[in-house]
């Protein structure tokens, strides 16, 4: 692979782990949070839910400057966002009339950063990405969302180990500040890598493009060029294209779906909720046992989504959702199962639950954003690829908020309900979904027949 094209990448990817950083950070904060302003659950709930709020509607405010000044530009402008985020939740005021009302907007900022990213990162990536290495390198971005998670944690433990005696009020504020460093290094690297060859063809850069098709080591520059300029024949001349039209509904409806089956698996209230998932299994007073299983969840989590990243492109997007979601039903079906009795098997409910991440990880997790970058067109991907990250956060805020309530009634219905879901990706998966893998993005296009 070329050395270049691997380093562009790598910096890009670095938008992704913002989006994991600043979405696992939180949870070392709530709790301090509502003690020191007193917070009732439900204004709790809404200043700590801020940012998934941000991010719902920053998904469909990213694409419009990505068309318009570039995947590059817009970049920055997230992580302008991130920074002003990161800032204000650190140096929020003392008062508690104030205080929790700029802790809420500031973190609704980070959200429509992480919004942006989702849709922009990814995009990116695949305008770059050569074929043969494509699947991988768009992969990376969920692999940065992951490892950004997990150094959240890392980063909240370290904070706490080394301030023991500090004042709970400031500990949380340096938690949410310690996201300054990270950004400041993005912001900094940003400005070494180029613009996407793709946008640069759109916006009448050809020269340009063609350099950074060769950095990158691209094969066949030329023919490539006349491709990309032969598929963004519709925007000539500023033109914009919508993306809800006949042509496109099959590329629409991919991406909808895949965004859709990602959530629906549960992955999220695993997410947000494994503490609580883990006490209905161990039962009451075992909240230390409770906490081993999350950092177990986030271990697995990152060890699968490395191995995804290996063999995206040996065995395509298809192959790996067929597999994975055959062993997500048997994972959810086992948690069901122990759920249901009256004194669950640990070993069992527990290998459930980090089998599900595994296999999660390993199809669903690693394919969603590399399958919806590449299933648009050109002259589109930006709005589609905005369409697929807003379905995945619109069904994560409705998974994430009605779990609680399904787990408490009981909690084996919420399982068998998320294989049941899998088992409809099972079928959609073997019947009606379309291999990606391979060729440009423009042979794509030809295979859909969406040109």
């Amino acid at each position: 692979m070329n050395k270049s094209l691997f380093y562009i990448v790598v910096v890009a990817a670095l938008g992704g782990f913002l989006f994991g950083f600043d979405s696992g950070v939180i949870s070392g904060c709530e709790k301090a949070i509502q003690s020191e302003f007193g917070l009732s659950a439900f204004w709790h709930g809404l200043i700590i839910s801020g940012a998934l709020i941000g991010t719902v509607i920053g998904v469909f405010t990213a694409g419009r400057p990505s068309d318009r000044w570039g995947r590059k530009p817009t970049l920055w402008l997230m992580a302008v966002l991130f920074l002003v985020s990161a800032v204000g939740c650190a140096l929020t005021p003392f008062d508690a009339g104030w205080g929790p009302h700029l802790l809420g907007w500031f973190r609704f900022i980070g959200g429509l950063a992480i919004g942006g990213v989702s849709v922009v990162v990814p995009l990116y990536i695949v305008e770059v990405s050569p074929g043969r290495y494509r699947g991988r390198l768009v992969a990376m971005n969920q692999f940065n969302i992951v490892l950004g998670i997990l150094v959240s944690y890392i980063s909240n433990y370290l904070v706490a180990r080394f301030m023991p005696n500090a004042d709970p009020r400031i500990v949380w504020r340096v938690m949410l500040g310690v996201e300054c460093l990270p950004i400041a290094l993005f912001m900094a690297l940003l400005a070494t890598i180029p613009e996407s060859p793709r946008w640069l063809v759109r916006a009448g850069r050809s020269d340009d493009s063609r350099g950074v098709l060769e950095r990158i080591g691209y094969p066949q520059v030329t023919q490539t060029l006349s491709e990309i300029a032969e598929s963004l024949k519709s925007a000539a001349g500023g033109v914009d294209v919508a993306l809800f039209q006949r042509r496109y509904l099959k590329p629409i409806m991919l991406a909808f779906l895949i965004a859709f089956f990602n959530q629906v698996s549960g992955i999220n209230a695993l997410n947000y909720y494994a503490p609580r998932i883990f006490q209905m299994i161990f039962g009451e007073g075992s909240e230390l046992a409770a906490l081993a299983g999350t950092v177990g969840v986030g271990v697995v989590n990152l060890t699968f989504t490395m191995l995804a990243f290996l063999v995206i492109d040996r065995f395509g997007r298809r192959a790996m959702i067929i597999g994975g979601s055959a062993m997500m039903i048997a994972m959810h079906g086992l948690v069901a199962w122990q759920l249901s009795l009256a004194s669950p098997n640990a070993a069992i409910a527990v290998s459930g639950i980090l089998g599900f991440i595994a296999f999660f990880a390993i199809s669903s997790g690693a394919v969603i954003w590399v399958y919806i970058s590449e299933v648009f067109p050109n002259v589109v991907r930006a709005k589609g690829q905005a369409l697929g990250c807003f379905t995945h956060w619109f069904m994560c805020t409705v998974i994430s908020w009605a779990f609680p309530v399904v787990a408490e009634g009981a909690g084996m219905w919420a399982f068998a309900f998320f294989a049941l879901m899998m088992a409809v990706q099972l079928v959609w998966a073997v019947f009606f979904m379309p291999e990606t893998k391979g060729g440009t993005i423009e042979d794509i296009e030809e295979r859909l027949g969406v040109q």
